[in-house]
């Protein structure tokens, strides 16, 4: 059965509960964990050799905008996804608010995070075996963060596009065995994480749409019990259209995700440009409840 949720800019902010414990207690609230992939986020000038034809860089204004979209998402933690490294992403997550990590690959479409500076990070080795079959893939960016005496590791990606839902094995289309490659090293990094007994979490853009058919999500699902959010659904991003970044959720954590809480921030825009100059793909965010 097709589902749509529609969401406006604004409805799409979960409201977060803050709970108080007396006087001078601590504080407790909810984590928020976004992905959002930026399209081509670069400071690059036009016809930069290491960017395709058509790819505009952005102006001051759009960077200004996806600054608001930011400010607007409100999240403790944003899985990013095409950015060519810090510089252009503090354009968008200021520096004064988020630290920034990203993976150590050779291109402009980098995978990263912006964590809030108040959250303790660790980095862990980038993925690298998700990039071993194609020198333009990208690695995976992975941390642990700590949370209100809890531990939670991270996993951002953005894997091979072109096999939005064909059997991986097809080969008519050379994108589908590649992304059954990266299926195994997420299988074996989701089945590491479920031996260790640790909170996770795989955020970014899958470029597959799930459902419970999926070879793909049924697959992660063997190698661990996993929450999948927007699984089954339509996003209600550039007017509607299937979701591809999705939230994983394993582990302990899969207790901690918050009921209903899945949101897309959806833009005010609408014209072809405004696409252009924000991203092709809308902020999509859950929360934990540790």
């Amino acid at each position: 059965m097709r589902r749509m949720r529609r969401w406006g800019v604004w409805s799409a902010l979960a409201i977060v509960a803050v709970l108080f414990f007396g006087t001078g207690s601590a504080v407790a609230r909810d984590l928020r964990i976004a992905t959002w992939n930026l399209e081509w986020l670069t400071l690059r000038p036009a016809g930069d050799r290491e960017l395709p034809r058509g790819v505009v860089p952005r102006t001051p204004a759009d960077f200004a905008a996806l600054r608001g979209y930011a400010r607007a998402l409100d999240a403790d933690v944003v899985a990013v996804e095409e950015v060519d490294g810090r510089r252009p992403a503090a354009e968008v997550f200021p520096p004064g608010r988020y630290n920034l990590y990203f993976t150590h690959d050779p291109v402009v479409q980098r995978v990263g995070f912006a964590v809030r500076k108040d959250i303790p990070v660790t980095v862990n080795p980038d993925v690298t075996a998700l990039r071993a079959h194609d020198r333009w893939l990208r690695s995976g960016a992975d941390i642990t963060i700590r949370w209100q005496g809890h531990v939670l590791r991270l996993l951002a990606v953005h894997l091979k596009t072109g096999c939005l839902w064909s059997p991986l094995t097809d080969r008519r289309r050379r994108a589908c065995p590649v992304l059954g490659e990266q299926l195994r090293t997420l299988d074996g990094w989701v089945a590491a994480r479920q031996a260790e007994g640790v909170p996770f979490a795989v955020l970014g853009d899958f470029n597959r749409s799930f459902d419970a058919r999926d070879q793909f999500s049924r697959a992660l699902a063997r190698a661990a019990p996993l929450a999948f959010a927007g699984q089954g659904m339509e996003s209600p991003c550039w007017g509607g259209e299937r979701f591809i970044d999705h939230i994983l959720v394993g582990g302990p954590a899969r207790a901690w995700l918050v009921p209903d809480s899945l949101h897309v921030l959806v833009y005010r825009e609408t014209d072809r440009e405004a696409r252009r100059q924000l991203s092709d793909h809308c902020p999509v965010s859950v929360e934990l409840r540790p």
